[in-house]
């Protein structure tokens, strides 16, 4: 032992904390604190070593004389976690005294540490004999457990919000891709010296109705993680004239993905209230999501129908279906399945958008072909 380290531990002891004035132990008998006493050990442990560590046999439990003791333990993804800061007069290592079995954490003395070692027989006699000690154990036992759960809920849920923030950032890159793609493809080809100017005018219109849709998608996700309950307001405009466009332009997206739609009537030229840029985002949606499910290929079918009430649209995809897990989940927020990018809020955000229209959204799958989503529009008197 160095003469420095040994100066450090005489200091170290001298300042230890009397067995008796542990906070467990208080309510010991003069006789049972005797042979508490007559079977603790002193042990000094110099600061950064281990006391025990995960897998050693629960062979006594300990108290802490002087100094502090660092409780940890692995946690997911082999990251070592600290649980708790003990200072003196705390006890630690119960639980595997009291179930014997081996021990799920690490103790370690952050610096010069003394601690009392009581074995686990002479506990468990001590436990048998003293009701009141066995009260005291077992409401040191439950305080432990309590901020142990405080803890682990809290860096739970961080971490599930760190986790929500990654999903979200992977969702806006992966929606913002298309258009930034045609973005930059339009910007290009306006710099180009032989361009003319109205190819350039309309290289110009799809630059501007690009930066419109990203607009849209972040104020559609904003404004579903803000809970907003605002109504927007409604147009009686001609459905075929608000659609054809809309379906256009995504074919024009989708083409290169080796997707087709597939018409067999076009739109139906009828009355009905719609917010043009909200429901926008429904065909978006509704359709990316299925492009999303044919990573090879394949062709969208969408079918119109006009009952005496209301307006039906329907996308018919080719892809392999919707998973029975995720049927009676499709549109609840951040319900996703076997995708690797997306935040599950896109068929949220559609539905949220259908039922502003008053309508309704529904899917199902469709017997030897995919996935079938669709949704309802309430005619206008003017019909």
């Amino acid at each position: 032992m160095s003469a420095l380290y040994g100066s450090v531990l005489c200091r170290t002891l001298a300042l230890m904390l009397p067995l008796e004035l542990c906070k467990l132990f208080g309510s010991l008998s003069p006789g049972d604190l005797a042979t508490l006493k007559s079977v603790a050990n002193e042990l000094p442990i110099p600061g950064g070593s281990e006391i025990f560590k995960e897998g050693d046999a629960g062979d006594a439990l300990y108290a802490i004389a002087a100094g502090t003791v660092q409780i940890s333990g692995v946690v997911a993804q082999g990251e070592r976690q600290v649980f708790s800061r003990l200072p003196e007069g705390e006890v630690f290592g119960e639980m595997a005294v009291i179930d014997n079995q081996p021990r799920s954490a690490t103790a370690v003395a952050e610096v010069d540490t003394v601690v009392y070692r009581i074995p686990r027989e002479a506990m468990l006699s001590m436990l048998e004999r003293s009701p009141q000690f066995s009260f005291s154990m077992m409401r040191e036992i439950t305080q432990r457990l309590r901020e142990f759960n405080r803890q682990y809920l809290r860096r739970v849920i961080q971490a599930e919000r760190m986790a929500l923030v990654g999903r979200f950032a992977s969702s806006i890159v992966h929606d913002l891709k298309n258009p930034l793609t045609i973005i930059g493809m339009a910007a290009d080809h306006a710099c180009e010296p032989n361009t003319s100017a109205e190819a350039r005018k309309l290289a110009q219109t799809r630059i501007r109705k690009q930066v419109d849709r990203i607009s849209t998608m972040l104020s559609d996700i904003l404004e579903f993680t803000r809970g907003t309950n605002a109504q927007p307001a409604l147009a009686v405009l001609d459905y075929a004239e608000f659609a054809q466009p809309v379906i256009d332009d995504i074919a024009k997206e989708i083409e290169p993905k080796g997707v087709v739609i597939e018409m067999a009537a076009p739109p139906p030229p009828v009355r009905v209230s719609i917010h043009p840029r909200r429901l926008s985002r429904v065909f978006y949606n509704l359709m990316f999501n299925a492009v999303d499910e044919m990573p090879e290929g394949g062709r969208i079918k969408l079918h119109f129908r006009i009952t005496s009430s209301e307006l039906i649209t329907e996308f018919e995809d080719s892809g392999h279906g919707i998973a029975p897990e995720m049927l009676d989940k499709l549109f609840e927020a951040f319900a996703t399945y076997g995708k690797t990018r997306g935040t599950g809020l896109g068929l949220s955000i559609a539905q949220r958008i259908v039922q502003e229209h008053q309508g309704r959204i529904y899917a199902r799958n469709v017997p030897g072909s995919g996935a079938l989503f669709g949704f309802t529009l309430p005619l206008t008197a003017a019909n």
